[in-house]
């Protein structure tokens, strides 16, 4: 079938942070779809398993692949549309790319403001690869945007016997019989349940070659970083109005009181400017010193070291962190707004839990609990919460192991410095107390999931699993992870 594939044989391969890794015993960096289907059934004549990993950045071991590992290098380029193959479009919806999986955020980001467009949300860091953060239900923060899958519009996965498949909603964008003509070898399936399953699964139903997305027009943002505290921050949340009257709205905060009480937030909103705005704006950079800082090979050895000769003076360094990267006025195009900058270079690893947001109030409960929890470590073991805890807000979603599933849901991330002394039994107590508060924990962030937890947390779970047993049937997709938390089939090997 064409030219014969190359592959390295044990290899190991680390994630970005290197608390994850893993010796599978080939590594592939496949370039075409052609290839991925070949990879696939290689693999089950083998009896092996394949798993398509993306850059790397996941703390768990999502993407951990004993058989076949599938590198994105090579699947990092934008797709033509095939405008023929779709149904007709009205003038008002929203515009459509399509891009292979392999390609980072950042590329993406790039490549849409060439054509005037541009993701009309994303996460703090642009160095995923896109269907990365769709498969495991990545986000942004604001009330108005679901998860990125929610941008996914159609998907072409090579699922068991290297069998291509289109998924999309009932509703999808593809002309059912202009698609059969062209690919009578593929299938499309246009079901909303398919859908629903198959947009976050975590690698664990094939190999996914290309996505096609709705976009927005590029646009700028207005970002403003300011020091409160959580009493104010909490009634704003309470009201709804943070959320009403900012386009995005997030928060770090400390979980340790100062000296009066209060526990310390850092408050950011990004809100839509006009370009004539942006023009005549000279303040368009960020702390520079601090983003300097952060790029500086050595500052987290420093961090780390004093943390560990002294942990009482965690409380201080988080206030430090948190009133140097405040800001009053800070304008560019959208994604580089979004990208939050100095953090990304830290290096970290976290837990991320997301608990419902409704007139039940569990989402400010949750703090309280995260408080609670840190001050306990603190006094019974000095054990320290190393990094500025993250509160953002995400639109409920439909996909049905999303952590937003059925919910609008605010998603608190638990960040520690890489050496932390007790950092994991630190994130691990923070999952155990907020499970109490229906907290689902992010999939690519470090937790304890067992399969009877996510059948407690997900109710679509079995809907998920019938379209996976029909997508994985020759098991070819299973994993440690997929495994440990109980998606996949009984039986499998």
């Amino acid at each position: 079938m064409g030219r014969r594939l190359t592959f390295s044989l044990r290899r190991a391969w680390r994630n970005h942070t290197g608390n994850q890794g893993i010796d599978p015993l080939r590594q592939y960096e496949p370039d075409s779809l052609e290839a991925v289907q070949e990879i696939v059934r290689d693999a089950e004549a083998a009896g092996t398993t394949v798993r398509a990993i993306g850059s790397g950045h996941s703390w768990s071991d999502v993407a951990l692949a004993p058989g076949f590992l599938v590198r994105p290098t090579g699947l990092n380029r934008p797709c033509d549309l095939e405008d023929d193959l779709l149904l007709p479009r009205d003038d008002g919806d929203a515009p459509l790319v399509r891009v292979e999986s392999g390609m980072r955020v950042r590329e993406l980001n790039e490549l849409l403001d060439g054509k005037g467009l541009a993701l009309p949300n994303m996460g703090g860091y642009d160095g995923q690869t896109i269907v990365g953060v769709v498969s495991t239900s990545t986000h942004g923060s604001g009330k108005e945007f679901g998860p990125l899958a929610d941008f996914v519009q159609s998907l072409d996965l090579v699922a068991a016997e290297g069998r291509v498949h289109r998924i999309e909603r009932a509703s999808g964008p593809t002309d059912p019989a202009a698609y059969g003509a062209r690919y009578p070898d593929r299938v499309l399936k246009k079901d909303d349940d398919w859908f629903r399953a198959a947009v976050v699964s975590m690698g664990c139903m094939g190999v996914i070659h290309s996505v096609i997305l709705a976009v927005g027009p590029a646009h700028y943002l207005r970002e403003v970083r300011t020091l409160d505290t959580w009493r104010e921050v909490r009634e704003a949340i309470a009201s709804g109005s943070a959320l009403a009257d900012n386009d995005h709205y997030e928060l770090l905060f400390s979980p340790y009181p100062r000296d009066d009480g209060e526990i310390e937030c850092l408050v950011t909103t990004r809100n839509r400017i006009s370009p004539d705005d942006y023009r005549h704006d000279r303040r368009r950079a960020r702390n520079w010193l601090i983003e300097l800082a952060a790029r500086f090979p050595l500052t987290p050895v420093f961090s780390n070291l004093l943390i560990g000769l002294r942990p009482s003076v965690t409380p201080s360094l988080l206030h430090f962190a948190m009133k140097n990267i405040e800001n009053p006025d800070y304008v560019n195009k959208s994604y580089r707004v979004l990208n939050i900058g100095a953090a990304n270079y830290l290096p970290a690893y976290s837990c991320e839990i997301g608990v419902p947001v409704d007139e039940r109030g569990l989402h400010l409960s949750a703090v309280d609990e995260v408080v609670d929890v840190a001050a306990r470590h603190r006094d019974l073991g000095q054990a320290y919460q190393t990094s500025p805890i993250s509160l953002r807000f995400v639109k409920g979603t439909d996909a049905f192991l999303s952590m937003m599933e059925g919910r609008d849901t605010m998603m608190i991330e638990l960040i520690m410095q890489t050496h932390t002394e007790g950092g994991v039994e630190l994130l691990g107590a923070y999952e155990d107390r907020l499970y109490a508060l229906e907290g689902r924990p992010h999939w690519g962030h470090v937790n304890t999931l067992t399969r009877d937890r996510v059948a407690e947390l997900y109710p679509r779970l079995q809907s998920w699993l019938d379209v996976h047993a029909q997508l994985n049937s020759t098991h070819v997709f299973d994993s440690p992870f997929s495994k440990r938390v109980g998606l996949s089939r009984a039986g499998s090997s």
